[in-house]
């Protein structure tokens, strides 16, 4: 059973619905009802890319098993893109500690870079590359 509010549980005159923060423009706020606003969207984002992230995988996966997935909007599939990578204990054998440090603290790029540079063994390096593959979830907007 709910209680009438009281006069001491109601809201004091000096604040008014209209000076809750998300009524205010940010100009308008206090440094720390700026703050609250700020960890509240960071909370809230957080949540849903965690919430998104979720759903993504579960989507995936669905559709690596063959399933089909759609909305009145969209279509989902799976896009694979590939990636080259070289392994850290293999680059070292061949190209010896020093470029594997000055490589491996850099990345692909920076390997690619010295090897068109000179530097290395651009074909010792393509046969050493070994390529991932990522599958990435794509909503595909269906056209009327």
């Amino acid at each position: 059973m709910t209680q009438d509010p009281t006069p001491d549980m109601l809201p004091s005159s000096e604040f008014s619905l209209a000076e809750e923060p998300q009524d205010l423009t940010p100009d308008q706020m206090t440094l720390p009802q700026l703050l609250e606003r700020y960890a509240t969207l960071r909370d809230t984002v957080q949540g849903l890319e965690a919430e998104k992230e979720e759903l993504g995988a579960l989507i995936k996966q669905a559709l690596a098993n063959g399933e089909q997935a759609e909305t009145d909007l969209y279509r989902a599939e799976l896009k694979v893109s590939r990636r080259v990578e070289y392994p850290l204990d293999r680059f070292r054998e061949v190209f010896g500690d020093a470029a594997a440090l000055e490589a491996a603290t850099i990345d692909r790029r920076r390997a690619e870079a010295l090897a068109r540079a000179g530097d290395l063994d651009a074909d010792r390096l393509k046969n050493l590359g070994v390529t991932k593959e990522i599958q990435v979830l794509r909503l595909v907007p269906k056209t009327f």
